[in-house]
């Protein structure tokens, strides 16, 4: 049997958009990868140590406010927002694209998922290419990151 780390790469920005656009329910999780997490299949609140049912993650499903405007850029901003969580989580923390099913939500509001599918691992280039895809935007925004105090 091999690993659940053992996914197809995902290469470019187009090829993740391409996904989400043809499946329901992905997410992106940014961490040690689909191994070590479905140990648990849970993650931990960081700030008081309570286990939450499900593994926290980012949903790239388009909301239905989004219209017809492009999902690349929607995908794009989904991933350009949580870039920050590889140099705050440590070595070893990467994005990857899995399906799932809600099952609730964590202190940040974010989804928490069970029912993991890993899709794929998400290349740094396609991380690369939502921030070039941000940066062509009109408006501007920042990822998401807290300053501790």
């Amino acid at each position: 049997m091999s690993s659940p780390d053992e996914l197809p790469v995902l290469r470019t920005l187009e090829e993740l958009t391409g996904l989400v656009e043809r499946r329901g329910s992905m997410y992106v999780r940014w961490s040690r990868g689909p191994a070590a997490d479905l140990e648990s299949l849970s993650s931990t609140d960081d700030l008081t140590g309570v286990p939450l049912p499900g593994l926290s993650a980012n949903s790239l499903d388009v909301e239905p406010w989004w219209d017809n405007r492009p999902v690349r850029v929607w995908v794009a901003r989904r991933l350009y927002d949580y870039a920050h969580l590889p140099r705050d989580k440590g070595p070893g923390v990467h994005p990857w694209a899995l399906r799932g099913q809600e099952s609730g939500r964590g202190p940040d509001n974010e989804p928490l998922v069970q029912d993991i599918e890993p899709v794929g691992w998400i290349d740094a280039r396609v991380i690369e290419e939502a921030a070039e895809e941000v940066a062509r935007q009109e408006g501007g925004w920042g990822p998401l990151r807290r300053e501790g105090r």
